[in-house]
């Protein structure tokens, strides 16, 4: 087998609705940066990962290139995507576009454009386990007690101890996440995460404990608590 490489998938497409901004959330200023530079600045400076392929809605394509990969000097992107319909049409565009460089082994991490705070660690750590196994989920245990509710009505209360809260990235080897994304879209499924297609066709998927900073921002609020994180984090604003 030729040596495994690693790419980092990271679809930024959503419109951000829930943060009240003219501006999609993902260029919205985090400590002087937007936010998806933010992220990509992880995987950029992370020297295991081979390369990034971005995923932004068509229109804005030609203002994210010049506003956030040249603005900021990013070697690493090899391709900015087309968004799609829904987050799910979003990374099949993108591991099409992968496609053309990734060899069936090889690991991608998929990760949420405006989930900056991600530590380098883990994603080392994401990667060694999806090498082993269909899927690497980042997941933290849930803090608070989860109902089950229907129609306002209570009707479970599931064991704390079972629940983890899925975050990202979340790692697999090409060729397994391209089959189950090709699969569910011929079969017209369309899944909570990635982590699920792969859990549909009997993929183990194994947990990689995450870290409570690992914030996706998608409110007003999540921008002040991700710049008390960068602000405590004693290291220039890296994790």
């Amino acid at each position: 087998m030729t040596h495994s490489r690693s790419f980092a998938l990271i679809p930024a497409a959503g419109m951000g609705k829930r943060m009240g901004a003219s501006i999609n959330k993902q260029y919205l200023q985090l400590a002087g940066m937007p936010i998806v530079a933010r992220t990509i600045s992880v995987f950029e400076d992370a020297p295991f990962i081979d390369g990034i392929f971005l995923v932004i809605p068509a229109d804005e394509i030609p203002y994210c290139r010049e506003h956030v990969v040249e603005a900021h000097g990013f070697r690493k992107v090899l391709e900015i995507v087309p968004g799609g319909r829904e987050r799910q049409n979003s990374v099949m565009n993108g591991l099409r576009a992968l496609q053309r460089q990734a060899e069936e082994h090889d690991v991608v991490l998929i990760h949420d454009g405006v989930r900056p705070l991600i530590s380098r660690e883990l994603l080392r750590e994401s990667i060694g386990v999806a090498r082993g196994c269909d899927g690497a989920l980042v997941a933290v245990p849930v803090k608070d007690t989860i109902k089950t509710v229907r129609d306002g009505l209570v009707i479970d209360t599931p064991d704390r101890d079972t629940l983890w809260q899925a975050q990202t990235p979340q790692g697999f080897r090409f060729g397994v996440i391209f089959a189950a994304h090709r699969a569910a879209e011929q079969e017209g499924f369309m899944g909570t995460d990635d982590a699920s297609l792969v859990e549909r066709r009997g993929g183990e998927v194994r947990i990689v404990r995450g870290d409570y900073r690992n914030i996706k921002i998608t409110t007003p609020e999540d921008i002040v608590l991700a710049e008390a994180f960068l602000a405590g984090s004693g290291q220039n604003g890296v994790l």
